[in-house]
């Protein structure tokens, strides 16, 4: 662990990308803190007001603040990327490792179900499936989880067949091991590297995506502060009011750069032929 750490923070690209995250999460957990204003209070009198001392990123169509809504909006983003992800990534590593380590009719059966998933493009999917169960953080979550665990069943699926092959599995085996010891406590543990990768990238898809679902309607219910949607909020306006569109996408923009950041550190940390 003090090794990967230090390896970590000698990395640029890990370093900057772990403390926009650090940053954002500890925002999320303190927002009631560092927030100067009841995200939800309203103050018609001063709708779409500029920025000023009191309010520092000015306030919305209803005059709501807008710095207080940023902060609180770290919370839904946080919230929709680490259930979707967690649980899509728990659930894709499992099918893909029973499938890659068992092979033939079971892999059969469960790429072949992986593929039909991967033939839906996968914000399509995801509307469908919002507009099937309704607007919420809840059906979005349920909605990303569907769509994203195909991606890490097929990258476990390839890592277990290239290491069930391997002396040390073949030597498990002889030993009269049991396939659970096996797959999970033998095998799992060497093919978690690139998961873990992709499992940071996709945080910063499954952000956008969320992002994306509340600008068409279809995520946050209304009121909420989502980042996405105080972008469909504010869209009419982006001219006269750029505040109302500028500040969320900026807050979109600089969490999705951490996470591929730090994406993509860990990418050279734990490959060791791109280690320096």
């Amino acid at each position: 662990m003090i090794i990967f750490l230090k390896r970590l923070f000698t990395n640029k690209l890990a370093s900057v990308g772990f403390l926009i995250i650090l940053a954002l999460v500890l925002t999320s957990i303190f927002a009631s803190i560092f927030s100067p204003h009841n995200p939800l209070l309203q103050n018609l009198d001063n709708a779409y007001a500029s920025p000023s001392a009191t309010h520092w990123l000015g306030q919305d169509s209803l005059g709501r603040d807008i710095f207080s809504r940023i902060i609180y909006g770290s919370r839904i983003s946080l919230k929709v990327g680490v259930f979707s992800v967690g649980i899509a990534s728990l659930f894709g590593v499992f099918l893909g490792a029973i499938s890659g380590y068992y092979g033939g009719w079971i892999d059969e059966i469960l790429m072949r179900i992986t593929d039909v998933m991967l033939a839906f493009p996968g914000i399509l999917l995801a509307i469908a499936i919002v507009a099937i169960l309704g607007t919420g953080i809840d059906n979005v979550i349920i909605a990303l989880t569907i769509v994203g665990w195909k991606s890490y069943a097929r990258l476990t699926r390839g890592q277990f067949l290239a290491e069930k092959e391997k002396d040390y599995v073949q030597a498990s085996k002889a030993l009269g091991f049991s396939d659970f010891r096996i797959i999970f406590i033998h095998i799992l543990p060497n093919t978690l590297a690139p998961v873990l990768v992709a499992v940071t990238l996709g945080m910063a898809g499954m952000i956008t995506a969320e992002a994306g679902l509340s600008f068409l309607g279809l995520g946050a219910e209304v009121g909420e502060p989502s980042w996405g949607a105080m972008l469909t909020e504010g869209r009419r306006y982006i001219l006269l009011y750029p505040q109302l569109t500028l500040f969320p996408g900026i807050a979109i923009m600089i969490t999705v750069l951490g996470f591929n950041l730090l994406g993509d550190g860990l990418q050279e940390i734990l490959d060791p032929k791109k280690r320096k």
